[in-house]
C-alpha cells in the first residue's frame, strides 16, 4: 500500500544547512508538495492564486522589490504574505538578509524564515530534488531486488518459491543484491521507480536452513547496492501442467506498481530449472529490446513471411 509523506521544516534545515532568521518559529510545519513558489505577484499584492502551501523562495528580484516600498506599504504586503498558516517556510537565496518587517511578521506568525548562500536558480533546483526524493509516493513489496547486467530486476513470488536462493546464486555469479524479502519502492518521477531495502534489512539475505547472511561481508562491497531503478518484474510461480505458458514472448505483460507500468515476466519453477541463468538471459534480452532488437518479433515476422511465400 502506498503512502504520501511529508517533510518537516526542521528536516529541511538540517539536510541543506539553512540559516535560521526566526529561531522561535514553528519548525514542525509540514512540507507536502515538491513545488517551489517564487512569490513576486504575492508581494505585489495579487494573492488570488497564491500557492501558499509551497515553500516560498525569495531571490534578489523579490527582495529588491520589497525593499523599494515605503514602510507602510511594505508592512501591509508582508502582513498579507505571512498570514497563510499553510505556508511551511520562506527561504532567501544568495545569502540575502530579510527586511526587519518581514522577520517581525514571520516571527509573530510562527513562520520559519530561512536563508541559503546558493543562487536562486540553484536553490530552487536543490530544493526540488530534495523534496522529490523525500516526498515520492512509496510502497513496500514482498520480493527481492537485484542488479543484473545493470538492469534492476524485482523478483516476486510466494513465500518459499526460491527468490532468495536465486538472488544468492546471482550474487555468486557477479551480480549485485539490492534488497531481500522486503523492497521499499518509491516513485521519484512519472515513469521511474527506485527500490531500496528497509534500513534494518540492508545487505541481508535469508536462506532457509542456513539463516540470515550478510551479502557484503561474504562477497564484498561490490556485491551489493543501496538502491536501483526497477526496470523488470519477474514473477516466480510453481509449475502447473494445465497452464499454457508463453513460449514465444510476443505478448508483453506489465504489472502496475504505484502509478507506473513495469514490464513483467512469469517464470514457472520446477526442479532442474536454473533460475539464475534464466534471469540473466531475461536481463540481456530486455537490454536488446531497449536498443531495438526483439528476437521473438523477428522470428514471428520470418515465420509469417515463410507462410506467405508457401501460400503464393
Amino acid at each position: 500500500m502506498s503512502k504520501l509523506r511529508a517533510v518537516l521544516v526542521q528536516e529541511l534545515i538540517d539536510a541543506l544547512n539553512m540559516t535560521v532568521f526566526t529561531p522561535d518559529a514553528d519548525m514542525q510545519r509540514r512540507i507536502t508538495t515538491v513545488d517551489i513558489n517564487r512569490p513576486g505577484l504575492a508581494l505585489a499584492g495579487y494573492l488570488r492564486y497564491h500557492a501558499a502551501e509551497r515553500v516560498q523562495l525569495l531571490g534578489r528580484t523579490e527582495l529588491s522589490f520589497l525593499q523599494g516600498m515605503e514602510a507602510r506599504e511594505q508592512a501591509l504586503r508582508v502582513f498579507a504574505f505571512c498570514s497563510y498558516e499553510q505556508t511551511p517556510c520562506v527561504i532567501l537565496a544568495r545569502g540575502l538578509t530579510p527586511p526587519d518587517a518581514l522577520v517581525r511578521e514571520a516571527s509573530a506568525r510562527g513562520l520559519a524564515m530561512l536563508g541559503t548562500h546558493m543562487v536562486t536558480t540553484r536553490a530552487a533546483a536543490i530544493l526540488s530534488t530534495f523534496l522529490e526524493e523525500r516526498l515520492a509516493p512509496e510502497t513496500l513489496v514482498h520480493g527481492v531486488l537485484v542488479d543484473v547486467y545493470g538492469i534492476g530486476i524485482l523478483i516476486t513470488g510466494s513465500s518459499g518459491i526460491g527468490k532468495s536462493e536465486t538472488a544468492l546464486e546471482l550474487v555468486k555469479r557477479g551480480h549485485r543484491l539490492v534488497a531481500d524479502d522486503a523492497v521499499v519502492i518509491r516513485q521519484i518521477s512519472d515513469n521511474t521507480l527506485v527500490g531500496s531495502p528497509p534500513p534494518l534489512l540492508q545487505y541481508l539475505l535469508e536462506i532457509r536452513g542456513v539463516g540470515v547472511l550478510n551479502a557484503m561481508t561474504l562477497f564484498g562491497a561490490g556485491a551489493v547496492r543501496t538502491y536501483k531503478k526497477v526496470v523488470v518484474v519477474i514473477h516466480l510461480e510453481a509449475w502447473r501442467d494445465d497452464m499454457p505458458y508463453d513460449r514465444l514472448g510476443i505478448d508483453e505483460q506489465t504489472v502496475r506498481i504505484l502509478d507506473t507500468e513495469i514490464p513483467s515476466l512469469t517464470i514457472p519453477v520446477r526442479p532442474g530449472r536454473n533460475l539464475a541463468v534464466i534471469i540473466e538471459v531475461a536481463a540481456m534480452n530486455h537490454r536488446l529490446k531497449q536498443i531495438g532488437y526483439n528476437a521473438a518479433q523477428v522470428f514471428a515476422d520470418q515465420l509469417s513471411q515463410a507462410i506467405n511465400e508457401q501460400d503464393d
